[in-house]
């Protein structure tokens, strides 16, 4: 199979299993270069990290890279992530830290 071919059947391919087996989305927080924090969502974040310092990611992080993964939470569709984004977004940076810290803390 060409490239073109192989990326349009790998396309199809995620798209109808995405149908059958619903994928869990992603709220994550990155600290950019210049300390500053994105806040986005994704299906697959060890991707979407890759994406954010290979200057392929959005063009927030796209001058501001490397970013460095400092939270992440699992949602079980995308509306219920879009919504926590939003959220998370209007949260000042002390809080924004809290939960990173906190969540941390959940971990030990």
């Amino acid at each position: 199979m060409i490239t073109g071919e192989r990326y349009l059947f790998e396309t199809l391919f995620k798209q109808i299993m995405a149908k059958i087996i619903p994928q869990p989305w992603f709220v994550y927080i990155v600290e950019c270069k210049d300390k500053s924090l994105y806040v986005g969502i994704t299906t697959e974040i060890e991707k979407r990290i890759n994406d954010h310092n290979s200057g392929k990611g959005c063009h927030y992080t796209k001058y501001r890279k490397p970013v460095k993964l400092l939270f992440y939470e699992k949602h079980k569709n995308r509306s219920s992530a879009v919504k926590r984004e939003l959220e998370i977004k209007k949260f000042s940076r002390a809080k924004k830290f809290d939960l990173i810290k906190n969540d941390f803390l959940s971990c030990k």
